[in-house]
């Protein structure tokens, strides 16, 4: 399994559908989602983990993925950094 960073925009008009589509669809995932709707940014993200980007993206609503941004992302260790600037 990857992590992956989900990425969820919507406009203010589609702010309680997109919360419906997402209790109705998986309401599991609306515990794992932060939102920015309360100050105004129209947004919901979470960090997921997911065999690839379309399993990622498929724990979304229909509704709401042709506006969300998968990124597949990944921490470095200290080891990982040193290792950097011995390469630079």
């Amino acid at each position: 399994m990857e992590r992956y960073f989900v990425e969820t925009p919507h406009t203010k008009e589609e702010c309680l559908r997109a919360l419906d589509e997402i209790v109705e669809y998986r309401p599991g995932f609306l515990d794992m989602l932060y939102f920015g709707c309360m100050s105004g940014e129209h947004t919901g993200w979470a960090f997921v983990e997911a065999r690839d980007e379309t399993e990622a993206l498929g724990m979304l609503p229909t509704y709401l993925r042709d506006k969300a941004r998968i990124r597949k992302v990944g921490r470095f260790t200290l080891e990982q950094i040193k290792e950097f600037h011995k390469a630079a």
